[in-house]
């Protein structure tokens, strides 16, 4: 059966944080359900996305805006009305989502702005101390060249797993200022599912379009299960090596289930489904994903409209004055 699949980071373990950091962690579960929703209207087929690592490079963002346009975009990512609260989060956050000898975790997140604008340095540190963010100047007019050396510098920073982030035909002269932000994930499972197990299925993607598919088999194995008679659908969890990451997989109860999960999506997010530990039998369809993301169409349909427009930008915090730059592109690919 086609399913949701859900990856959780250890960004889930507020209830050990500061305040600042489970204030971060609410917004980013009301940013999430409604990134999902906005996707999933253009993508019919499988996507991931990761709201978190977007919401992050966008708190960035909002640092260099000012007045209406810094309050436009708080409101639609949920954030605290404070900067120093944003910045104690992610100061506490983003260490722990870096990766290490259990899991490999590789993110890239910059802002490009056009050449002859001279970033100010309160943005260059908030970038580099806080958000673990690059800045740079670029000539978007030589639009090959410029993409060309954005997608070199974020295939440098996923382990030469993400490519072609930036087409060059979204840039030309009037390109002002571009967020890209990528990431790539790899782990091993916790419990290895034997290769000599792996067999051919039925999937279906529909309840009447059936595939074959590789699929992997866990027999009589322990591992943390749900069923909601709500939702109609059984939550299983399937930790990486260490248990600092996992990856939830929700089915649907129904073959023809997933649209009716998908339009109560806030509840499947939503941090309210008791895990039990269950002796199961897991059938898990063999994948890869790789997504491009465009987040320019996603926050315009949210509400935010201010870093878009010349008339009403203010990212003087970054560079310039009022009016200066706005926001061209705001880019994101994941890869797992």
């Amino acid at each position: 059966m086609k399913c949701l699949t859900i990856f959780l980071l250890s960004v889930f373990l507020v209830l050990a944080e500061n305040a600042a950091v489970q204030e971060f962690t609410k917004a980013n579960n009301l940013f999430t359900p409604v990134v999902y929703k906005q996707i999933s209207q253009t993508e019919k087929g499988n996507f991931l996305v990761s709201p978190l690592s977007a919401e992050t490079v966008l708190a960035l963002l909002q640092s260099g805006c000012k007045d209406e346009t810094a309050q436009e975009l708080r409101t639609v990512l949920h954030l605290p009305e404070d900067k120093e609260t944003v910045e104690s989060a992610i100061k506490s956050l983003l260490p722990k989502l870096k990766g290490n000898d259990l899991y490999t975790l590789h993110t890239a997140n910059k802002m490009y702005v056009k050449k002859n604008f001279s970033i100010k340095e309160g943005f260059k540190k908030a970038a580099a101390q806080v958000y673990y963010a690059d800045t740079d100047t670029i000539d978007f007019a030589q639009s090959v060249q410029a993409a060309k050396t954005m997608n070199s510098w974020v295939e440098k920073h996923t382990n030469d797993k993400i490519h072609n982030l930036i087409e060059s035909n979204l840039l030309d002269e009037g390109t002002r200022a571009v967020l890209i932000n990528a990431l790539y994930f790899k782990a091993n499972w916790s419990s290895p599912f034997p290769l000599a197990s792996t067999r051919n299925i039925n999937f279906y993607k529909t309840a009447t379009d059936i595939v074959q598919v590789d699929a992997l088999q866990h027999f009589e194995v322990y591992f943390n299960y749900y069923e909601s008679p709500h939702l109609k659908a059984e939550f299983l969890e399937l930790p990486f090596k260490g248990n600092e990451a996992s990856m939830m997989i929700v089915l649907p109860k129904e073959r023809d289930g997933l649209a009716a999960l998908e339009s109560q999506i806030e509840n499947v997010f939503a941090p309210m489904h008791t895990l039990k530990t269950e002796y199961l039998n897991v059938i898990l369809p063999k994948f890869r994903i790789e997504t491009s993301i465009n987040f320019k169409n996603i926050l315009k349909n949210l509400g935010v409209q201010k870093i878009f427009d010349a008339k009403e930008a203010d990212l003087s915090g970054v560079a310039g004055e009022k009016g200066d730059l706005i926001v061209s592109e705001v880019a994101q690919k994941n890869f797992h």
